[in-house]
């Protein structure tokens, strides 16, 4: 590296303009880890709010969608040495600088003596330079405090301070810290709606921890793990997250063992795979389901719902299991898209369908075959309904049912004993309850109003989740195209470069050849 430029790592900038946040992505366990601390702390540059991440692991790039810059402060020791560094990745920094490439200044320490020792790779300007861009555009104001912040850390672990949060479209944080001193929300969900009265059923959907999970940490780590840690805590605002197992709190539960099928060119063999599915306690009253797949002890895909849009059969039920045998996508929020994972959705669709025909009786559903030979038998028995003509009278008062008849004769009704008018079929579940449901027009089932309203909310709420996305596309997508003409540019100026130069050799061949002659 030349003397004068500074010390930093390159990034390609489409690589810092997709990051996305996943907010579990720093919640991992490995190397050694014990704790991972979350909290708010304020900088008093500005007196703005910042994260801090603490833990034994170290930077996800991933949380760069949480704000516009991040400090990072990591200590390590190998036998007798040891090391401390600060990294700064300051998209302000970048953009205020008229930056081509991601500059990540950093600094590095040896504290192997009784007291820190810079480390010189290059020289001690570079070291120096990238100390003052540090100190001008990170929270602290001196290379002392820099220093202090490594005062809690021990001898293995990093702390990440994230600070410029981004702003919502209202010029809000995005992330609210007021709302729940124990918790950090995301604004936009924790307050969906919370200015109007909401029906009862919307509240309890919301109180639900499929639905808290949208916009609460807390919410969101208490199920990040699916087998409880003995050595390991997460500490959120100072308190530590209870774990929560979804299959704790499962009634009249079922375990389904079946081996994943890996095709013919699977080279070793899978082992089986144990699903356990149940009602959530709440059931029928609410109709949250799905399934809950972990991959090696880690969610990544929450309340999966497996059943065709706007289906009510599988409401209430719930299930969880852990699916090592397929990779999940970069961000782990997902799984690659695969013929293992289409296998995987269609066998957790029939695990649901035999559980659901089987079980749903116990919280209160009709089962499908009894729901439509009671619908029959009933619409048989009104059909079949005969009055004598004679009751018929012109002067019936309007409120009179039997005035809306059609005309009879031979006691018989009209169009050969058939009515051309609907035929109301009143069908009620099992359980005290669960009334006013709607029979569809081909007979086929009933579902309940209170269950049609829950589908519209949680329709409401994914077409949410795909504006969102698609909004997010749409400013990749420019992004893309923008970088797209810079590289045009770029090449067409590479290019007239390149053929000044072949010209300007050819001018200095042909010099030199007239010189020799």
């Amino acid at each position: 590296m030349m003397t004068g430029e500074l010390e930093h790592a390159r990034v390609h900038p489409k690589f810092f303009i997709q990051m996305q946040l996943r907010i579990n992505g720093l919640l991992e366990i490995h190397n050694g880890a014990t704790f991972v601390k979350v909290d708010k702390i304020d900088i008093m540059k500005d007196n703005s709010p910042a994260l801090l991440f603490q833990d034994g692991n170290g930077f996800k790039t991933s949380t760069m969608r949480l704000g516009a810059d991040v400090i990072v402060f990591s200590r390590t020791s190998h036998a007798s040495k040891a090391t401390q560094s600060v990294g700064l990745l300051s998209y302000t920094f970048l953009r205020k600088t008229g930056q081509d490439d991601v500059i990540v200044p950093m600094i590095d320490f040896d504290i192997s003596g009784h007291w820190a020792e810079p480390i010189i790779f290059s020289s001690q300007d570079d070291w120096s330079s990238n100390l003052t861009s540090i100190l001008e555009w990170s929270p602290f104001t001196s290379k002392d405090k820099i220093l202090e912040q490594f005062e809690d850390i021990g001898p293995h672990g990093t702390k990440i301070i994230i600070y410029n949060l981004w702003l919502n479209d209202e010029g809000i944080y995005e992330l609210s810290f007021d709302d729940d001193d124990e918790d950090i929300r995301l604004r936009d969900e924790a307050n969906r709606g919370g200015q109007t009265k909401l029906h009862k059923k919307i509240v309890e959907l919301q109180s639900h921890i499929s639905y808290r999970i949208r916009y609460s940490l807390r919410a969101y780590a208490s199920i990040l793990y699916l087998r409880k840690f003995t050595n390991f805590s997460i500490l959120l605002r100072g308190k530590p997250v209870q774990q929560f197992n979804i299959a704790d709190d499962l009634k009249h539960m079922k375990m389904v063992t079946y081996r994943p099928q890996l095709g013919i060119m699977a080279s070793k063999e899978v082992a089986a795979v144990e699903t356990t599915i149940g009602f959530i306690k709440e059931a029928p009253a609410l109709g949250v389901c799905g399934f809950n797949v972990y991959h090696k002890n880690r969610l990544i895909r929450p309340f999966w719902k497996v059943t065709a849009e706007g289906s009510s059969k599988g409401n209430g039920a719930v299930g969880v299991l852990e699916a090592n045998f397929i990779e999940p996508a970069h961000d782990k929020q997902d799984f690659e898209r695969s013929s293992v994972f289409i296998r995987l959705e269609a066998k957790l669709k029939q695990i649901l369908m035999d559980y659901w025909n089987h079980h749903c009786h116990l919280v209160g559903y009709q089962p499908p075959g009894l729901r439509a030979h009671n619908a029959l038998k009933k619409h048989s028995a009104k059909s079949q309904m005969q009055l004598p003509e004679e009751e018929m009278h012109l002067d019936q008062p309007v409120n009179d049912p039997s005035a809306n008849l059609p005309h009879m004769s031979n006691g018989q009704l009209g169009n050969g004993g058939q009515s051309n008018l609907p035929v109301e079929i009143p069908i009620t579940g099992f359980a005290d309850g669960l009334y006013n449901e709607v029979i569809s027009e081909d007979g086929r089932g009933s579902i309940s109003v209170e269950l049609i309203c829950e589908e519209n909310i949680q329709l409401f709420m994914r077409c949410e989740e795909y504006r969102q996305k698609e909004t997010e596309l749409k400013q990749v997508v420019t992004e893309l195209e923008r970088e797209l003409e810079q590289a045009k540019r770029k090449r067409a100026q590479l290019a007239a470069h390149l053929e000044t130069k072949k010209k300007q050799k050819t001018m200095k061949q042909q010099t030199e050849e007239v010189s020799l002659c």
